[in-house]
């Protein structure tokens, strides 16, 4: 058993509404994942649990390329004997005199909005390509 495909005609406008998909990383996309970083930093900061303060100044993001994927990654150093002390909060965590702090979900809430304004945004500059 066999396929036979045949095509007639040309290509010229897929292979330019392909050739704008690719353009749109660089351009718009990367306009959309440096906006919403930024929110995404400074609700991050509103909503991380404050004790001294530290944990939630020391949020900040990145755009990270690698080959044709582009990632938007949040990152927060704050560390309390070696531990990150985001995923303390967002987890739980024992405590040092046998105690257990219960985790607060912090992230997800804040973050929802976010990822959601991204992929509406991306999907309306590509429906306009």
């Amino acid at each position: 058993m066999s396929i036979k495909v045949t095509t007639s005609g040309e290509f010229s406008k897929t292979y330019q509404y392909l050739n704008k998909l690719k353009s749109f990383k660089k351009q718009k996309l990367m306009s959309i994942l440096n906006k919403y970083g930024a929110e995404g930093v400074r609700r991050l900061k509103e909503a991380t649990p404050i004790d001294t303060g530290e944990t939630a100044s020391m949020w900040q993001y990145e755009i990270r390329e690698e080959g044709d994927k582009v990632s938007l990654v949040f990152i927060n150093d704050s560390q309390n004997d070696g531990v990150n002390v985001v995923v303390l909060i967002q987890y739980g965590h024992g405590t040092g005199t046998g105690g257990y702090v219960p985790p607060r979900d912090f992230i997800n809430p804040a973050m929802e909005p976010i990822f959601r304004k991204i992929e509406e945004d991306a999907w309306k500059e590509v429906r306009a390509l």
